[in-house]
């Protein structure tokens, strides 16, 4: 399907857009968040699938299929430092609502301050930096070393933000330090379709299918101190779960 016909789509699922799934949307962060909040103070990990509830149920709000594979390759109970690209907001949805394992964020700080979803993603032990620091950006992620214990994992995607068309950009080296100052495992994941339900830096949402594929570990540890030969391996695993076009290596995108 060329972008062309999607723009048309587009406009006629608009009013499904703002009259039912934006409604939904506010509804939702703000009660499921709350709950979420007073939970979060007693039982941390049970206020963790309020998060996974919220974004299952705005995926089939919005009619959209996630398909994961690959789940095998993550040993239960191992905590690891999980990477993917990251060209839509929903990324976020798909993922959390389909992974079903206990894992945190890495979040902008700006998103503290939005009701219901900042109350949770603070509650909730997500870990919040200012990408404008990078020393105080760094100094969060090692403070959040105590809640990556018992399977725990921590999320971040490489590229710092979403992808204006879709296409992977070059990675940061953040997350690569924090795995090898956590001495934990990378998880490269990767996410495709998403940029066709809501393309970046836009509320034209469109029903459709999200694949998510999860790739084998890689371990830091046997890269010894060569970082730049370890984010090509993993930038080079995730790409090759996404499309010609995601990689980049296409001029073009008219495929569904």
């Amino acid at each position: 399907m060329s972008e062309a016909t999607r723009k048309r789509l587009r406009w006629l699922y608009a009013p499904y857009t703002w009259l039912v799934f934006i409604p939904f949307l506010a509804a939702t962060t703000i009660s499921f968040g709350l709950v979420a909040m007073l939970l979060a103070f007693v039982a941390p990990r049970a206020a963790f699938h309020f998060g996974t509830v919220w974004s299952w149920l705005l995926c089939r709000v919005n009619f959209t299929r996630v398909r994961m594979e690959g789940r095998e390759n993550a040993a239960p109970g191992q905590s690891y430092v999980i990477m993917s690209n990251h060209q839509s907001h929903f990324d976020i949805l798909a993922f959390y609502g389909h992974w079903g394992r206990q894992f945190r964020w890495v979040i902008k700080k700006e998103l503290r301050n939005i009701p219901g979803l900042g109350w949770y993603c603070s509650a909730g032990g997500h870990i919040f930096i200012d990408r404008s620091d990078r020393e105080k950006a760094i100094e969060s992620m090692r403070a959040a070393r105590p809640r990556l214990q018992g399977g725990v994992s921590v999320m971040i995607f490489p590229e710092g933000t979403r992808s204006r068309d879709g296409r992977m950009r070059e990675f940061k080296k953040g997350g690569f330090m924090m795995a090898r100052d956590l001495e934990l495992p990378i998880l490269p994941v990767s996410i495709s379709g998403s940029r066709h339900v809501l393309p970046g830096k836009t509320l034209w949402l469109l029903p459709g299918t999200i694949r998510i594929r999860i790739h084998p570990p890689i371990d830091p540890a046997a890269y010894g101190e060569d970082r730049d030969r370890l984010m090509a391996d993993v930038r080079a695993t995730i790409a090759s779960g996404l499309t010609p076009f995601e990689r980049g290596e296409t001029p073009s995108d008219t495929q569904a």
